[in-house]
């Protein structure tokens, strides 16, 4: 959704980053900005008053009076961390972060966040929530489900869906301490027994931009863009039936995963202006942070944020969204967050911390198929959801874009359709193959509309493999994989009058192999801290039916004016909310479990087999690992009865900033003289960046089972590398009994009979502990230095 000054691989529901080189002037006439100024824990229990006070207090140090301290105070951050945002200039920045009491100070940054009917069948809600013995959860969870409550933070929400209503819904939870905030074409109406808070944050993106243009966003929670609705009704919409995208595709039953949940809004998402406002969206990290603190004191359980970054990754004392999501933990909330769209290249995934889930994305087991018959008899199956198909079912004159653009067109996007790139003359009334590349997909379509164009014919680029998402085109058309797109185009090199037939599509289901790993799936190594395995987890994100906002056309061109309901899109934004509503299911299921018991027991009951019992695959037909999809596609009936979990605890994670990157994220707890080294954080994952000898991790695993259990564990050793578990069985007298193991790695010499070490490239293995009934299993990523 957000592809137009994205890296060509990107797709639309990414949310870019800019700096926020907000244009708000000084006295002195220098150009200040928001600046974050993070405090770490709050210390003891002051009231608000007394906090505001305090923030006052450091900003008249540097601003020289009461008047202006206050002018110059955006956000006060104080109900989980401590901080504020502020309009500051850099030295005075510079002068607050050397102030012992401030951990730091750094520029708000723009992100652009928003990063179903058939995916929650395919992950098996549809049968019913059952544990791996066969117990049915269903009934202890009819009722607690709707005392839970998810916050969405994203651009907003359409609450006429249908997918939000609150038809059989009790009183909203008592504790909740949140507001349904009124604004333009949002009333405190619009919030029900479903909807249960509604807020919208944009204080630093008017800082930066100035006043919003409400042409292109509702100066309100309510949702313009669509992007939120989808999200939102993915992680937390009602059961509605007899829904489809415009078209009839994908019909059936929408659902989100966690139908009974109370939602609550928090829009921090709002269009650049620019030549695409409908397309171009940007979140501000003060805004942002913001809204996370504002959900904890609400009250929210879990927070599902599919927002992400792309550039250079920052410290995570520098990182907006990680510094909510820490405090977050703290106080028992749990942060899933999409793990972006830059794949298929090495170490793209962003949101970093070991405290918050970072999701990749897959695809399910539906496709929308679109037969081909090229005029030499050879059938393609492409993939489309457009409701235009081309009159009389007869062939039609195929032209590749190169082959058909004006003058001076740059040769390396001759072939991507971009704007005013075709030349009418040479593709009116044809079939014009365009590749994706730069520009958006449905722009791309756009173009050959304007130029007259009978219908689209997409094509993979090479890095793109056989995933094939699909758009709502405002004209006949299908997309097809690499591999059809150089079939294609060697037939129309091979013909002096190249044709094609485009037959009418259809929904089908139980396609396999299912799921493969999306090629735009960020992928690892964590280039902040390789020592931590990122992405956490893989759910569905290709092709992902959703409510939509009734203020956006599918395709959100300027000259769509299609309303639909509900929309089909792709992105790991999609699969950040499937991540979400299991969550919610566990919180649920377990309210006193920790976040981290809860994010272990989504990684280590994850499966790396597809539907077939195979590996699951990527897009370009390799073998996916942990670093295409963490420890795995997740699980959410295995989640609800892991056996065992691996905790971590805010001073765990504080140890854990202090040995990754000498960073104090809270001034009230000291590092340790000796932190240990990063990969002994209690993490359900093993990565190992740079073993040379030997390494021993330790880890301590806590029994959540029933009672009395017994464990074993096999391992399964990375290329080149000896792992001995140590001991190599756990007896649990009792649930919550915890048991610590070790975990002993070494480079094996060359020639032994697992091979030579594999110097400078990651290998992966497995460990995982089992009783006979539950399996508790850990992905290993080691690199050899």
């Amino acid at each position: 959704m957000r592809g137009a000054v994205a890296p060509p691989s990107l797709f639309l529901p990414l949310f870019l980053v800019l700096s926020s080189l907000s244009l708000v002037s000084s006295a002195s006439g220098k150009q200040d900005q928001v600046y974050i100024v993070y405090l770490g824990g709050h210390a003891g229990a002051k009231v608000e008053e007394a906090i505001l006070e305090d923030h006052h207090a450091l900003l008249r140090s540097v601003k020289g009076s009461e008047e202006e301290a206050r002018a110059s105070l955006l956000y006060s951050y104080k109900h989980t961390l401590n901080g504020f945002a502020a309009i500051l200039s850099r030295e005075e920045a510079t002068e607050l972060s050397e102030r012992s009491e401030v951990v730091s100070a750094f520029r708000s940054e723009g992100r652009w966040a928003p990063h179903t009917t058939r995916s929650w069948q395919f992950l098996g809600f549809e049968e019913g929530l059952k544990g791996p013995d066969g117990s049915d959860w269903l009934p202890s969870l009819d009722k607690s489900s709707g005392d839970v409550i998810v916050g969405v933070l994203d651009s907003g929400i359409w609450p006429e869906s249908k997918s939000f209503s609150d038809e059989g819904l009790g009183p909203v939870p008592a504790r909740w301490k949140g507001v349904c905030q009124s604004g333009e074409s949002f009333s405190s109406s619009s919030c029900n027994r479903k909807i249960i808070g509604a807020r919208y944050y944009l204080k630093a993106y008017e800082a930066h931009y100035k006043a919003l243009n409400t042409t292109y966003a509702f100066r309100s929670p309510r949702d313009h863009d669509g992007h939120g609705t989808h999200t939102a009704s993915t992680v937390a919409g009602r059961t509605v039936p007899g829904v489809s995208a415009l078209g009839g595709f994908a019909a059936g039953t929408a659902s989100g995963g966690a139908p009974l949940a109370r939602l609550a809004v928090y829009k921090v998402c709002w269009p650049i202006p620019g030549p695409n406002p409908n397309i171009e969206n940007t979140c501000f990290e003060a805004d942002m942070l913001a809204a996370m603190d504002d959900a904890v004191g609400d009250g929210v359980d879990v927070m599902s944020v599919s927002i992400g970054s792309s550039g250079a990754p920052m410290r995570f004392e520098d990182d907006g969204i990680a510094v909510g999501a820490l405090h977050a933990a703290r106080r028992g909330v749990v942060v899933s967050c999409s793990g972006g769209n830059s794949g298929p290249k090495p170490a793209t995934v962003s949101n970093l911390a070991p405290w918050m889930l970072t999701v990749g994305a897959s695809s399910i087991d539906r496709a929308f198929d679109s037969p081909i018959k090229l005029g030499n008899g050879v059938g393609i199956m492409g993939q489309t959801v457009t409701p235009f198909q081309l009159p009389g079912n007869k062939p039609y004159p195929m032209v590749y874009a190169a082959d058909a653009v004006v003058p001076g067109t740059p040769a390396n996007v001759s072939n991507q359709c971009l704007p005013n790139s075709l030349s009418a003359d040479k593709v009116r009334g044809k079939i014009v193959v365009c590749l994706r590349g730069s520009g958006l997909r449905v722009g791309k379509g756009l173009e050959v509309k304007r130029a007259g164009g009978a219908a689209i014919l997409l094509g993979n680029p090479p890095a793109s493999g056989s995933e094939v998402p699909v758009d709502a085109h405002i004209l006949p058309g299908t997309a097809v994989s690499a591999a059809d797109a150089k079939t294609i185009l060697g037939y129309i090199n091979s013909s002096s009058s190249p044709t094609a037939v485009l037959v009418p599509s259809r929904t089908v289901v139980d396609v396999r192999p299912s799921p493969v790993m999306a090629q735009f799936s960020s992928r690892g190594p964590n280039v902040l801290e390789p020592n931590i395995l990122k992405p956490d987890i893989t759910a569905p994100g290709l092709n992902i039916l959703a409510a939509w906002s009734e203020a956006s056309s599918p395709t959100k061109l300027d000259g769509d004016h299609r309303v639909v309901q509900y929309n089909i899109m792709s992105g790991t934004s999609m699969s950040c909310p499937h991540v979400s509503a299991a969550v919610l299911l566990l919180k649920a299921a377990h309210p006193d479990w920790s976040a981290a018991a809860i994010r272990s027991a989504i990684m280590t009951t994850a499966t790396t087999n597809n539907a077939e019992g195979g590996p699951i695959m990527n897009g370009d037909g390799s073998v996916g690992g942990p670093m295409d999809y963490g420890s795995g596609h997740i699980r959410p009936n295995h989640a609800l009865d892991p056996g065992l979990v691996y905790d971590a605890s805010y001073e765990d994670y504080l140890s854990f900033a202090c040995a990754s990157a000498g960073s104090q994220l809270d001034r009230s707890v000291p590092c340790p003289a000796r932190p240990p080294p990063p990969y002994q954080l209690n993490h359900p994952s093993v990565a190992v960046h740079g073993l040379n000898g030997t390494v021993t991790v330790r880890r301590t695993v806590t029994n959540v089972g029933s009672g009395e259990a017994r464990y074993a564990v096999a391992v399964a050793e990375p290329a080149g590398v000896s792992v001995k578990v140590s001991p190599r069985r756990l007896r649990f007298a009792r649930a919550g009994e915890k048991k610590v193991f070790t975990i002993r790695m070494e480079a094996r010499a060359t020639g032994t009979s697992n091979g030579g070490v594999v110097r400078g490239q990651f290998v992966a293995g497995s460990y995982a502990w089992s009783d006979g009934v539950h399996v508790v299993r850990s992905p290993i990523v080691v690199l050899v230095a």
